[in-house]
């Protein structure tokens, strides 16, 4: 064979090569494209049906801390006004009413109530106007009673709405917005248990960055990081769905407690005018409304203290098991009404 034709033999074969390795580049590069376009899509998806349930929990936490506000200062400053000004109240001496003497109200609960009642006064006062989102969602993520044990009567607004700020969970769930001075969701990192919401931060550019790399290797790494971000994020989304199921439920349970409250209080209001402040001069009639009355405060203040979320995020079983306890009493309440 003649040395050139040799030459442009070897200068085709190449050459063949070549364009076979540029259009198989071109293909992987093009690959690697949609798989990263692909994983950018998968998170943002997740982010995005993220974002949505943090913003329904956090307007269900700030709802039934509404809730809580309004009855305290409707409902059973009501129930107070009239319950304290009755005398020798004893419901464990009341002949023939054997139901009443199971009945064990400890005076402490109406003690604490009147606290809550002070406390709730100040903080529907406006001062807290600034905080509210804050101050209502931690109301209603954490209960009376730990507002209260953790701030005193001067610094219950400021402590309260500094909760909302500084924890992560309800920044997280927009509690502590920067608006409301607190850390916004870049200073709610650790969220819900652990899981990390810095991936569902930088998610614009995170995938994207590695696309112009060109690697298909890469761009299928990239998507199983992707994947596994989506994966906490989709676990986020569940325990803040979790969770506003649990707030709507402790929402309904007030409201239902307090639809059997008001009647009770009319009444009550109407037997101290008739009947005076002595309770030991009251009919078996009278003592029964007097006690069901005081027994439904009790039930509502058990679910005003309730925590629904630990520090950490996560559901409490205590607020579990008041929800049972309450079914149970509004129960009995239907039968007897």
């Amino acid at each position: 064979m003649p040395l050139p034709l040799l030459f442009i033999g070897i200068a085709a074969a190449t050459g063949g090569l070549g364009v076979g390795k540029t259009i198989k580049a071109g293909i992987d590069a093009n690959n690697a494209k949609k798989i990263n376009k692909n994983a950018n899509e998968i998170v943002e998806a997740s982010t995005e049906w993220l974002n949505a349930q943090r913003m329904a929990c956090g307007n269900s936490l700030r709802q039934l801390g509404e809730e809580k506000l309004f009855i305290l200062n409707s409902s059973i400053t009501g129930f107070l006004d009239t319950f304290t000004k009755i005398k020798n109240v004893d419901f464990r001496e009341s002949e023939g009413l054997e139901e009443l003497k199971k009945l064990h109200v400890d005076e402490k609960e109406f003690v604490e109530l009147k606290s809550m009642v002070s406390f709730a006064g100040s903080l529907a006062g406006g001062a807290v106007a600034g905080t509210a989102g804050g101050a209502l969602a931690a109301f209603g993520a954490y209960g009376v009673a730990q507002a209260l044990a953790c701030a005193s009567t001067g610094t219950a607004i400021a402590s309260l709405s500094g909760a909302a700020a500084t924890n992560a969970t309800l920044a997280f769930f927009g509690g502590g917005s920067l608006a409301a001075g607190g850390l916004g969701m870049a200073g709610g990192t650790a969220v819900l248990g652990g899981l990390v919401a810095g991936p569902a931060l930088m998610v614009m550019g995170f995938v994207a960055g590695h696309a112009a790399k060109k690697d298909l290797e890469k761009a299928y790494t990239n998507k199983a990081e992707a994947l596994q971000i989506a994966s906490q994020l989709n676990t986020a989304s569940l325990q803040c769905e979790t969770i506003r199921r649990r707030t709507y439920m402790f929402y309904n349970l007030l409201a239902r407690l307090d639809t059997y409250f008001l009647p009770m209080i009319y009444k009550m209001e109407d037997i101290f005018q008739a009947e005076g402040d002595d309770y030991k001069q009251y009919s078996a009639e009278s003592r029964k409304v007097i006690a069901s009355c005081a027994s439904t405060a009790v039930s509502i203040k058990s679910v005003l203290d309730t925590p629904i979320l630990t520090d950490d995020g996560l559901l409490t079983d205590e607020s579990e098991a008041t929800a049972t306890n309450i079914e149970g009493f509004l129960q009995n309440m239907r039968i007897n009404i």
